[in-house]
């Protein structure tokens, strides 16, 4: 079962007795007020994290002793909802083998399609460009950073916070962004589609994990540049590489090109205090912006009714990104 399951099926004070395969991210060995030893265990698998506690008169106390982060684990136990969150007395660690570590890292058979069809959809939609520039634009990132991309988290937290999230992300967005456009068709479509791809392009090296794990380790780039800028350099660099005298006839020329899509970039924050080092000047650039915010918050809400009590009443605790207490929607008619 995974994490983010395991939180669904132990809502509303259910009991759940699961074997819950997982990395570990961090273990840190504490004390509490009165000297007694536990071990705090933080998991992540692709759908979530979770935090277990091993007390020092518990079996787990012993196995944590041996672990170390990086190493692939399985917990069973008998798992609710308490006030410490996820929990299960009594819970019990084990190594992975090597077979439960590739299952863990790829995902099913199911999961793998699942996947392969947001990429293809990515994809599909990159080779209905009709400008040849942002067509092979497009085409070069992800020959270049493929697997870089579908591995990585669209965030730390908040939303999409988790192995493939970005790739979750952007291919919502780009739904969107069509579905936008064609209300809209004034939008420019080829560079939404281009925009959208790139916009959060520099989380390939500020939250992405490794080929073989689920947590973010810091990176120098990242952690120095942030990604909206990490995300301009990766245009200029991947444009310099096209044969752009080819197109010298194009109009709009490549330059203008270039810059519109620069600037969707650095501004699809939306607002200074963000982050974004301009505010959006174009339509295309408000357009992604709030494209990108709708995707984050509506991703935040479901978020909320997974990880926090309130299934019963329909009021669920407060939520600091989103800085309300969520309450349940409302339901569809049932005829």
């Amino acid at each position: 079962m995974t994490i983010q399951a395991l939180r669904e099926a132990t809502r509303e004070g259910a009991f759940c007795e699961a074997a819950i395969p997982a990395q570990v991210e961090s273990l840190q060995r504490k004390e509490t007020s009165s000297a007694k030893p536990f071990y705090e265990l933080l998991l992540r698998d692709a759908t979530g994290s979770l935090v277990l506690r091993a007390w020092s008169d518990k079996p787990a106390f012993a196995a944590c002793e041996q672990l170390t982060a990086g190493d692939f684990v399985e917990v069973k136990g008998n798992f609710s909802q308490g006030s410490f969150g996820l929990d299960a007395p009594g819970w019990m660690v084990s190594s992975l083998d090597a077979e439960g570590i590739s299952l863990l890292v790829e995902g099913s058979p199911e999961e793998q399609k699942t996947r392969e069809t947001t990429y293809q959809g990515i994809v599909e939609a990159i080779a209905t460009i009709e400008d040849p520039r942002l067509r092979e634009l497009c085409n070069s990132f992800l020959n270049h950073y493929g697997p870089r991309f579908c591995r990585a988290a669209a965030a730390r937290s908040n939303h999409h916070a988790r192995r493939g999230g970005l790739l979750d992300h952007t291919a919502r967005m780009l739904q969107a962004a069509l579905a936008l456009q064609a209300v809209y068709p004034h939008l420019h479509r080829d560079l939404l589609i281009t925009a959208t791809l790139f916009h959060d392009s520099g989380k390939l090296w500020e939250t992405c994990p490794p080929a073989q794990g689920f947590g973010i380790t810091p990176d120098l780039r990242g952690e120095l540049m942030g990604h909206l800028s990490i995300g301009i350099e990766l245009v200029n660099a991947l444009w310099r590489e096209l044969p752009k005298e080819e197109w010298k006839e194009l109009q709009p020329a490549s330059e203008e090109v270039r810059l519109h899509l620069l600037h969707l970039i650095a501004a699809h924050h939306g607002q200074l205090e963000y982050g974004s080092p301009v505010l959006p000047k174009t339509p295309e650039a408000i357009a992604l912006h709030l494209i990108d915010n709708l995707d984050a918050r509506l991703e935040m809400f479901q978020e909320a009714y997974t990880k926090t009590p309130g299934a019963t009443s329909g009021f669920f605790e407060w939520t600091r990104p989103l800085g309300v207490a969520p309450v349940a929607p409302l339901q569809k008619v049932s005829l």
